[in-house]
C-alpha cells in the first residue's frame, strides 16, 4: 500500500443513500486543509446508493460487495487498499464540520505515542454525545456505564466533564475513528466475528496492549446523527448483535469465570424483560429464543 494522501476517509453504507450522499456533501463543504481520499464501502445496498454516489460525487473510490458482510469487515475492506498516512472510519451518518478532521490528524503527526484519535461527537443540535468507551467488564454490565459515569468520572470519561485538554482513554466511538496507518500495520485489523458493536473497542484494546494511546480530542467536532444508519432499520438484530458481541469480547479479553457470569446476569434480565416487558415482551421473547438457540444461530437476524 503506497502512500499518496494524508488521510483515507473510510465510509462503510448498508441502504443508507441518502445519508451517504449528505455525509459526503459535507466532507465537500468543509473544504479540509489535508490531502484526502473518500472510500465508500458500499455493504450490498439495494437502494442505488452506488449508482448515486458515482453520479454525484465521481472522485468517490468505490467498493462494491455483493451482500452485508457487517461494519468491522466492511472498515477492513476499506483499510486494505487505503493510500492515507492515516485513515478515519468515518460512519455514514456524520456530518463532517469544517476543522474536526484535520485537527485529528494534526494530534497524530505531532504525538507518536498516538495510536487512535476521536473527536467530539455532536447531535444536529450541537450538544454532545458520548463518544468515549470503556472496554466492558462485569461491573459494567452489572451496574451500566451511564451511572458508573457519575459516580467514578475519572475512572470513566464522558460527556459530562468539560475537558479542556485531549484526556487518554480506553476506547473511542467507531462513528469517527482515526487510526496510523502504522497502527493498522502492526496490530492488524479489525476482528471481523463482531458483526457490529465493540469491534472498536476490541480494536482499541489490542492497540493499547501494543503500547499505543487512545486519546479524545474535546475540541475537535464532528456531527453524529446516531444510530440512524443501524437501530431504526433494523432494531431486533440491533439487539441481538448486541449480546453476541460482548460475549465475544469477554471470551478474547475477559475470563472464562467473567463469561459465564456475563451470560447469566443477560440471561436474567431477559427473563425479566418476558415477564415484565409489557409491549415490549414479545422482542424479549425473540432475544430468549435466539440465547437458547446458540450465538451462531441466525434466528430473528432478517434484513441482512
Amino acid at each position: 500500500m503506497s502512500v499518496s494522501v494524508d488521510l483515507s476517509i473510510v465510509i462503510v453504507a448498508w441502504n443508507v443513500r441518502d445519508l451517504v450522499l449528505d455525509c459526503l456533501a459535507s466532507i465537500d463543504a468543509a473544504k479540509l486543509g489535508v490531502r484526502y481520499e473518500v472510500i465508500l464501502v458500499d455493504n450490498g445496498s439495494v437502494d442505488f446508493t452506488v449508482e448515486a454516489v458515482t453520479r454525484q460525487f465521481p472522485e468517490t473510490r468505490i467498493l462494491a460487495l455483493p451482500k452485508n458482510i457487517g461494519f468491522g469487515a466492511g472498515n477492513n475492506r476499506g483499510l486494505e487498499v487505503m493510500r492515507g498516512r492515516v485513515a478515519v472510519l468515518l460512519n455514514s451518518d456524520t456530518i463532517v464540520l469544517p476543522g474536526g478532521l484535520e485537527a485529528c490528524v494534526r494530534h497524530l503527526d505531532e504525538n507518536p505515542e498516538v495510536g487512535v484519535v476521536g473527536p467530539q461527537l455532536l447531535n444536529p443540535d450541537r450538544s454532545k454525545q458520548n463518544c468515549i468507551h470503556n472496554s466492558p467488564n462485569l461491573v459494567s454490565e452489572l451496574v451500566g456505564q451511564s451511572l458508573l459515569r457519575r459516580l467514578f468520572k475519572r475512572r470513566y470519561p464522558s460527556k459530562l466533564v468539560d475537558y479542556a485538554a485531549p484526556v487518554e482513554v480506553e476506547a473511542v466511538l467507531g462513528a469517527c475513528l482515526f487510526v496510523r496507518r502504522e497502527v493498522v500495520e502492526q496490530v492488524g485489523m479489525i476482528d471481523e466475528g463482531y458483526f457490529f458493536f465493540l469491534e472498536e473497542t476490541d480494536w482499541c484494546h489490542r492497540i493499547r496492549e501494543a503500547g499505543f494511546r487512545i486519546v479524545h480530542l474535546p475540541d475537535a467536532y464532528v456531527i453524529h446523527l446516531y444510530g440512524e444508519s443501524t437501530k431504526k432499520k433494523t432494531p431486533l438484530r440491533t439487539r441481538i448483535e448486541f449480546y453476541r458481541s460482548r460475549y465475544l469480547f469477554f471470551r478474547k479479553n475477559r475470563s472464562r469465570a467473567a463469561y459465564v457470569v456475563l451470560r447469566g446476569i443477560v440471561m436474567a434480565k431477559i427473563l425479566a424483560g418476558v415477564v415484565f416487558g409489557g409491549r415490549r415482551a414479545d422482542e424479549y421473547r425473540k432475544i430468549l429464543r435466539w440465547h437458547l438457540a446458540g450465538e451462531d444461530s441466525t434466528a430473528g437476524l432478517s434484513g441482512t
